[in-house]
C-alpha cells in the first residue's frame, strides 16, 4: 500500500477523511490491508478517493504535507 499520488494543486485545498471498512474495497487493496479492519480515505471535494492509510492521524498528516486541509467525515 505504498504509492506515490500527485495532488492536483489547481484544486481546492479542502479533503475529507473518513473511515473505510477493508471488507468494501477491492479484493487487491484488501490483502495489502495486512488484517486491519479498517483504514482511513481521504477525498477530494467531487469525491475522488485520493489516498488510503492505516490510522486517522495519519490521513491528516498526508493532507496537511501537501497544503491541503483535512476535515472528518461522521
Amino acid at each position: 500500500m505504498d504509492a506515490t499520488y500527485e495532488f492536483d494543486t489547481n484544486q481546492e485545498r479542502i479533503v475529507y477523511v473518513r473511515s473505510v471498512n477493508v471488507a468494501d474495497l477491492p479484493e487487491d487493496v484488501q490483502e495489502q490491508a495486512e488484517g486491519l479492519d479498517h483504514l482511513y480515505a481521504v477525498h477530494d471535494a467531487s469525491g475522488e478517493r485520493l489516498a488510503l492509510v492505516k490510522d486517522r492521524s495519519m490521513a491528516f498528516v498526508l493532507a496537511r504535507q501537501n497544503d491541503l486541509a483535512p476535515v472528518p467525515v461522521h
